[in-house]
C-alpha cells in the first residue's frame, strides 16, 4: 500500500521493468517518466531537460487487478516537445489493444476508431474516476457527480483512467472528467482522444501539458462547453 487505497503490486514493477527495458534497448537518449519510480512525477518533470520523454503506466487499474475486476490496463505514451504525440493502451483480460499517432488516426485492434457524434449533453454517457487520494475535495466532487447525472443519461467509472480515454475515442463514452490525475494515467489516452476527434482540456480550457492535475474531455468543442459548464455551475 503505497497510500489509504492505493496500491503497488509486484506486477506493476515487473511490467514497468519490462517496458523500461525496451525502451532503453532501443532508445537509450530518451527519458523515462514511470509511475512506480522513487520520484514523484513534479520531480521526474523537474529533470526533464527536452529530450524525447517516454511515459509509462505499467498497470492501470491496480486495485481491479487486486481484486480480479477486468478493468485494468498497461499505457505507454511518447512525448516531443511537451506534447504526447504516440500512445499506446492494452488491455490484458479483454485482449483490445488501442493505438494512436499524431497526425496518423486512432486505432484499435488495428481498425480505425472515431468519437461518437452526440451533441446533446442530456443523451450523453458520462465517465469519470473518484478522487479516492484526495478526499478534501469530495464534497466538492459529490456536487460536480449529483450536476453531471441529471444533465446526463448516466455516469460510468471503471476505474481506470485510461481505459476510460479509450471508451471515449471509440464512442462509448461522451464525456469525461476526474478532479486529479497524474501523466501516466491520461498521455495516451490524451493522443488517442485528440486522433479520434474529441478534445482534452483543463476545466478552464487550457491545454494538459504534462503535469498532474484535472483533466475533463468531450467529443466535440460544443459538447465539451456545455460539460464545462455544468461542472462549473
Amino acid at each position: 500500500m503505497k497510500s489509504r487505497a492505493d496500491y503497488v503490486s509486484r506486477t506493476d514493477l515487473a511490467a514497468q521493468e519490462a517496458a523500461i527495458s525496451v525502451i532503453e534497448e532501443c532508445h537509450p537518449n530518451h527519458l523515462i517518466l514511470a509511475e512506480e519510480s522513487d520520484e514523484s512525477p513534479q520531480d521526474q518533470l523537474a529533470r526533464w531537460d527536452g529530450r524525447p520523454l517516454w511515459i509509462v503506466d505499467p498497470l492501470d487499474g491496480t486495485a481491479n487487478f487486486l481484486h480480479n475486476h477486468p478493468h485494468y490496463c498497461s499505457s505507454i505514451a511518447l512525448a516531443v516537445d511537451g506534447r504526447p504525440v504516440v500512445g499506446a493502451v492494452t488491455s490484458a483480460p479483454s485482449g483490445e489493444r488501442w493505438w494512436a499517432a499524431e497526425g496518423i488516426g486512432a486505432f484499435k485492434n488495428g481498425k480505425p476508431i472515431s468519437v461518437s457524434e452526440e451533441h446533446q449533453l442530456i443523451h450523453s454517457m458520462a465517465g469519470t474516476g473518484f478522487p479516492f487520494k484526495l478526499l478534501g475535495v469530495l464534497p466538492e466532487y459529490l456536487e460536480e457527480f449529483d450536476r453531471v447525472l441529471r444533465a446526463t443519461s448516466g455516469i460510468r467509472r471503471g476505474g481506470s483512467a485510461a481505459l476510460d480515454l479509450c471508451y471515449l475515442a471509440q464512442g462509448s463514452l461522451d464525456v469525461f472528467w476526474e478532479k486529479i490525475l497524474m501523466p501516466w494515467d491520461f498521455a495516451a489516452g490524451l493522443i488517442l482522444v485528440r486522433e479520434a476527434g474529441g478534445v482534452v482540456t483543463r476545466p478552464d480550457g487550457s491545454e494538459l501539458g504534462l503535469g498532474p492535475g484535472p483533466v475533463c474531455c468531450a467529443n466535440s468543442p460544443k459538447l465539451l462547453g456545455e460539460f464545462l459548464k455544468v461542472l462549473e455551475s
